[in-house]
């Protein structure tokens, strides 16, 4: 066990701190998709793609 830490420990390391960015960004996504917020961080008023991705409101 010991040697196979020592061999892959960067790798499983590396491995480690990538999965946390990941769960931070998609917490992130997550927490401001609650929040109404778009992921592109301004207002869809003026923009010519907003009924393509937000659709048409009533």
């Amino acid at each position: 066990m010991l040697n196979f830490l020592t061999e892959y420990g960067g790798t499983i390391a590396i491995g480690a701190v990538l999965l946390v960015v990941v769960l931070l960004i998609v917490g992130k996504l997550y927490r401001d998709r609650k929040k109404g917020q778009t992921s592109c961080g301004c207002s869809c008023d003026h923009c010519p793609s907003s009924g393509a991705c937000h659709g048409q409101k009533k």
